[in-house]
């Protein structure tokens, strides 16, 4: 997904350190590798990926709006209730349909590498509270290595947006440095829905 006005992020395929990736290179650039989707809420389950990071980007804040910027991030869209849009989330979202063709999900939660918030912290975007950040990787120390996760999609959108998710419309991966006029490479593994268990009555 490329947004107007901006310069692409290059995503390609590639193999790094023994393992199949798609590589995302980005020079003052920001744009997303998606894939659209149709979840409900009651099959979400487990999302396991992986990722490699070269450098971060040292003038990033991903809580400041001029500097909000990530090396790697995985991003998930949620459907809901529209009506509950504040009426600033409800012009953002109409700003994004003339610009992108497409309305501003309801809900949207990334998985981030910060340069300085511990693991586990949760970062409200500043532009809109319908987009939060959850840090699963923090500070310099994993640089250069292979990174694996898996994730429960449900309790780490309750522990962000403090609610029950609707349905999962999109995955993506994204790496961007447009507010920042910087540059950054990293790498991404398979991104692996895994639906929930159902437990015999």
């Amino acid at each position: 997904m490329h947004l107007p006005g901006k310069r692409k992020t290059i995503f390609s395929r590639d193999m790094h350190d023994g393992r199949e990736a798609i590589r995302a290179v980005a020079d003052s650039s920001v744009s997303m590798f998606r894939q659209q989707l149709t979840v409900p809420a009651k099959d979400l389950g487990s999302l396991s990926f992986s990722w490699q990071a070269k450098q971060l980007i040292e003038k990033a804040d991903m809580a400041e709006r001029d500097a909000e910027d990530s090396v790697v991030r995985v991003v998930l869209s949620f459907d809901g209730d529209r009506g509950r849009f504040s009426a600033k989330d409800k012009m953002l979202s109409e700003l994004s349909l003339v610009l992108t063709g497409e309305e501003l999900p309801y809900a949207t939660l990334m998985y981030v590498w910060c340069n300085k918030r511990s693991a586990g912290d949760v970062i409200t975007n500043p532009r809109t509270d319908r987009v939060r950040k959850l840090v699963v990787e923090s500070g310099k120390a994993n640089l250069g290595k292979w990174l694996d996760y898996e994730r429960d999609i449900r309790a780490d959108f309750i522990k962000t947006f403090g609610e029950e998710p609707g349905t999962l419309t999109g995955v993506a991966l994204m790496t961007d440095t447009d507010n920042t006029q910087s540059r950054a490479t990293s790498w991404y593994g398979p991104v692996r829905l895994k639906p929930r268990a159902v437990t015999a009555p």
